[in-house]
């Protein structure tokens, strides 16, 4: 193998199916190494009339654990309980599923302190992504 970027693709928009296929062959990986085969996605919608979406939060399922991904409230719906009420959804069907931990990331400009007051734990932040922001993890065992 050779170092010549020649021999790749960069790509800025890859096709979802690429993409996808990534994420199967991870999980193939993880279920040969783990013998955990449990892995299920997770997403939570709130739509208007029109069906289109104004809040959502997605992420997965896999042995006990939970991880949120993407949590989202139109800007106007902010500050409603909203957000509460999709992550207190998701932790609930993540207890039905088996799990015993949330696990989520947020940029120090995006929600964590949110997250705080719902019992979640900042565990590991890495300053400067980007700078001069900070990534902040965190993590909340469920019942």
């Amino acid at each position: 193998m050779t170092d010549d970027v020649d021999d790749f693709e960069i790509e800025s928009t890859p096709a979802p199916d690429d993409i996808q296929f990534l994420d199967d062959r991870l999980y193939e990986f993880n279920v040969a190494a783990t013998g955990i085969d449990n892995g299920r996605l997770l997403a939570i919608f709130a739509r208007d009339a029109s069906g289109t979406i104004t809040a959502g939060l997605s992420g997965w399922t896999w042995g006990d654990c939970c991880r949120i991904d993407k949590l989202w409230v139109r800007e106007d719906l902010r500050g409603g309980g909203l957000g509460r009420r999709l992550l207190c959804t998701a932790e609930r069907e993540a207890a039905r599923r088996g799990c015993r931990l949330v696990a989520l990331d947020s940029h120090s400009f995006q929600a964590p302190e949110f997250y705080r007051k719902l019992g979640y734990e900042l565990w590991a932040a890495l300053d400067g992504y980007p700078s001069p922001h900070r990534q902040c993890y965190l993590r909340k065992t469920i019942a």
